[in-house]
């Protein structure tokens, strides 16, 4: 006998689906808002509100958008990792580093003669 696992739409929040395989999400149209939407895997969608409830002291929760948080409900609720595994970076830190990243790459590359 095979366990079902319940995915939640992402758009009304409303509706659910079982399926009797497990997947982060799948994407089918809701017949309670009727929009062709993601679906997520419940337990995500559990963790995902819980840190809406209660923001994780260590990760600037706030920063994130909604698709990030959900990347990180996901990865907390159907892996290994631990709220340790993740860090906040703004976007200026991102660009930052693929600068220097860009120039450390062109400064160890030879130049022709």
């Amino acid at each position: 006998m095979s366990r079902t696992r319940t995915y939640r739409c992402l758009n009304c929040l409303e509706h659910t689906v079982s399926r009797e395989f497990d997947t982060s999400h799948l994407s089918v149209t809701c017949p309670t808002c009727e929009s062709f939407e993601r679906f997520v895997n419940e337990a995500v969608y559990r963790q995902f509100q819980a840190f809406e409830e209660s923001p994780p002291a260590e990760l600037d929760w706030q920063r994130l958008d909604r698709v990030e948080k959900l990347v990180v409900a996901e990865r907390l609720a159907r892996s290994t990792k631990t709220i340790d595994d993740f860090d906040v970076v703004s976007g200026d830190e991102e660009e930052d580093g693929a600068e220097d990243e860009r120039s450390n790459e062109a400064a160890e590359s030879p130049t022709p003669e």
